[in-house]
């Protein structure tokens, strides 16, 4: 290695750790194979950092909820990121809160499902009563005093399974009757899984961005959420670039024996 790219590398990773307040030997590979690509990383995911209004521990909640979303699991992800939380000052009950609020991704199959479920019944000529009993109104009752919104898309999970309907909203209530997260971040959370290119689920992301908004969150607060959550695309440089270095050492290895 050249002096002069000796020199720039060490002046990136001085970069990378003075804006993003680490380093671990993930970046090492990607670095010493293409530094271009690498400052590029470095100026792109270092602008919420430079002028992003969330304050550092929130901006790792947001990295641990995409990262533990079921959708993505990126284990060293989340490992770096709690850590780092940590050391802003969260609280164990704080992560904790993170990942139970993040643990609600999964109902999506319901929320997308089940309406298409019903389409189908009603295509079979098997169509369902469409009128709440007294029972159901009181659980959607329960459900927005616990969670503080209602949305269409309940509707239908609600009409075919109360039973179920009403023990995920036991389940998803849990943070809010007991967290101490302010129910703006939460509901930042569930934008940030909703948002994360590993899901996308539109409905929910419309759902979460409103709630957030009237919970005192402001423009510049959600857009950071969506900045932060939308570099999970460098995990393929994260998890690609270890292996290919393995291979380029097993293929020189090849190459000599023969």
């Amino acid at each position: 290695m050249s002096t002069e790219n000796s020199e720039r590398r060490k002046r990136l990773r001085d970069s990378f750790i003075e804006s993003r307040g680490y380093w671990n030997a993930i970046w090492d590979g990607i670095l010493e194979l293409d530094e271009d690509f690498f400052e590029a990383y470095v100026n792109f995911s270092s602008v919420p950092w430079r002028s992003g209004p969330l304050e550092p521990k929130i901006k790792e909640f947001v990295y641990i909820a995409v990262d533990a979303a079921a959708t993505h699991l990126y284990v060293p992800g989340i490992r770096q990121h709690i850590k780092l939380a940590l050391s802003y000052g969260a609280t164990a009950e704080e992560i904790m809160e993170v990942l139970e609020l993040t643990a609600t991704l999964g109902i999506h199959a319901c929320n997308i499902g089940v309406p298409i479920l019903l389409e189908e019944l009603e295509a079979a000529g098997q169509p369902i009563a469409r009128e709440y009993s007294e029972r159901q109104l009181e659980l959607k009752k329960d459900f927005e005093t616990k969670r503080g919104y209602w949305n269409d898309f309940w509707n239908e999970m609600l009409l075919l399974d109360a039973d179920f309907f009403a023990a995920y909203t036991d389940f998803s209530s849990v943070p809010w009757l007991s967290g101490t997260l302010e129910p703006k971040v939460k509901e930042l959370i569930y934008t940030a899984f909703d948002v994360s290119a590993t899901h996308l689920y539109v409905s929910g992301l419309r759902q979460h961005i409103r709630n957030a908004l009237d919970y005192g969150a402001t423009r510049e607060e959600v857009l950071e959420v969506i900045e932060l959550a939308s570099v999970i695309g460098i995990h393929s440089c994260t998890v690609g670039v270890p292996i290919l270095i393995e291979e380029l050492a097993a293929a020189a290895d090849g190459g000599s024996a023969r």
